[in-house]
């Protein structure tokens, strides 16, 4: 069951490769932005643990995540209202306003 839905405020996780290193998924450049989930993608297994040929299970909620491009990055010179969205698995996910 996903934790979030359209809506909803989140924080992608400031986080780097744990150590032993990991398959990371998530851009760098999205890591600690606040942005609107746009919708529950479903989910799936997940790609981290599969990539070292793990079974990736349990499957993992999939969310799309719209941000600013603003947020993004700073010296955007494009339109206020242009936006980028990121499909992100809901483990690097926070409620806007928790740690991350």
């Amino acid at each position: 069951m996903a934790r979030f839905a359209a809506g909803d405020r989140v924080r992608v996780h400031r986080q780097f490769p744990p150590t032993p290193p990991s398959h990371i998924r998530t851009p760098y450049y999205i890591r600690g932005l606040t942005g609107t989930v746009e919708r529950v993608c479903g989910a799936f297994k997940n790609p981290e643990e599969l990539a070292f040929g793990r079974p990736g299970t349990p499957e993992v909620p999939l969310y799309r995540v719209r941000f600013r491009q603003k947020d993004v990055w700073p010296d955007y010179e494009g339109n206020e209202a242009d936006k980028i969205e990121i499909e992100i698995f809901e483990f690097w996910l926070d409620a806007e306003g928790d740690e991350a």
